[in-house]
């Protein structure tokens, strides 16, 4: 596993919100421009049928009336807008991974975990207070400037969560009606409908730890981690993977046992990852303002250390940052420089780095049917400890 250097950086080059620096080795660099070539060219397939769905669907949705038809809209340009279809990429791979055939027919049931994303987005921005997804405005506030239009006076943020709940209850029928209405064996839909549901059942407990860590407003690493397997590595990962395998036939339980041990630790890297931009990253690539999980008061890995190894000055500034609504950008690079300071910076990613170790490792002793997928699963894996996006 490639190393990664962190470089010390200015108040200036704070302001140009530049991330911390990988420096990878030349096999590292290659697996994984390989494996995000694989997953582009898996999104442009996904995004073609996305967008022939979404017209199909518009359509369907005017015969409902005027209503439905808007809330179908703004799903698709919700759906639409961004995303590096990683969730929908993994039940394609772990499809052709355990011998299934390259088809139409699974890119169209992977799309059911796009589907399923958004939903849970939709009713996760409402919970994060969040304005922005993907570089455009969440449904909720959509709605709620509808709501003002409607009927001035009254409660426009009521209005704007109540519809945009709706719209993600949408989103989900819509997933479902997807696996449901595919060319797989009816036993096969089955199983692979009662997959989708224990995906979404799985994720709740892990949405409840990160609302209850953010209002008591202080978390330990063990807790911090339990919250990313159930909302990121049994979500992201494991969940997908398993549905392909379930797709391709697979009954095994030792298959499943062995793609858990691959995606757990990889979806724990990929969290603290997340966490790591959300401070330092790139406003334009993430689709929302930098810095928002330190206004809303997250309990993350790179909070709690700071607290942890902070002086009392750095440990009162950091207690004073998170939650500040009205957060300027002065303090967002004093946050910033205190994680730096307190090695908490250096601490998540080498644990990042940790995590996509046994990652590979469990990789490599998994029996997979299609080099492909071999070279997809390990190439995204250490592109999750050195993403910028």
């Amino acid at each position: 596993m490639c190393r990664v250097r962190l470089v010390a950086r200015t108040r200036d080059s704070h302001s140009r919100n530049t991330g911390p620096i990988p420096v990878l080795g030349t096999k590292s660099k290659s697996e994984i421009m390989e494996a995000t070539e694989l997953l582009k060219n898996y999104k442009k397939r996904l995004d073609a049928f996305l967008k022939e769905y979404f017209r199909k669907k518009i359509k369907e949705a005017g015969a409902s009336g005027p209503l439905a038809k808007e809330a179908v809209k703004m799903i698709a340009d919700f759906t639409t807008a961004s995303g590096k279809r990683i969730r929908p990429a993994f039940i394609y791979y772990g499809y052709l991974a355990m011998g299934g055939k390259d088809s139409d027919e699974i890119v169209r049931a992977s799309a059911s975990m796009e589907l399923t994303h958004s939903f849970l987005l939709i009713h996760d921005d409402i919970i994060d207070k969040d304005e922005k997804r993907h570089g455009i405005a969440t449904i909720h506030e959509k709605y709620k400037k509808i709501g003002k239009k409607l009927a001035k006076g009254k409660e426009a943020d009521h209005f704007g969560n109540s519809m945009a709940m709706l719209s993600g209850d949408m989103a989900a029928a819509m997933a479902n009606q997807l696996i449901f209405t595919s060319d797989f064996p009816p036993e096969i839909i089955i199983q692979a409908l009662v997959k989708l549901q224990e995906i979404v059942y799985t994720i709740v407990p892990g949405e409840m730890l990160d609302v209850v860590l953010e209002f008591r407003g202080h978390a330990t690493e063990k807790e911090i981690l339990k919250m990313h397997e159930g909302k990121t590595s049994s979500y992201s990962f494991e969940g997908p993977l398993h549905l392909g395998a379930v797709l391709a036939g697979v009954r095994d339980e030792n298959i499943f046992r062995n793609f858990s041990r691959y995606a757990m630790p990889l979806g724990k890297a990929f969290q603290i990852r997340d966490d790591i931009l959300g401070v330092f990253g790139d406003e334009k690539k993430l689709g929302k303002p930098v810095g928002s999980d330190v206004i809303e008061g997250k309990q993350t890995l790179l909070a709690i250390k700071a607290l942890e190894r902070g002086s009392r000055e750095q440990k009162n500034a950091v207690k004073k940052y998170l939650g500040k609504r009205d957060l300027k950008k002065s303090e967002l690079w004093e946050f910033r420089k205190i994680v730096e300071e307190t090695g908490s910076l250096e601490y998540s990613q080498k644990l990042a780095e940790k995590f996509v170790s046994q990652s590979l490792e469990a990789l490599s002793k998994i029996n997979l049917k299609n080099e492909e997928a071999k070279t997809f699963f390990e190439g995204i894996a250490r592109y999750m400890a050195e993403r910028n996006v």
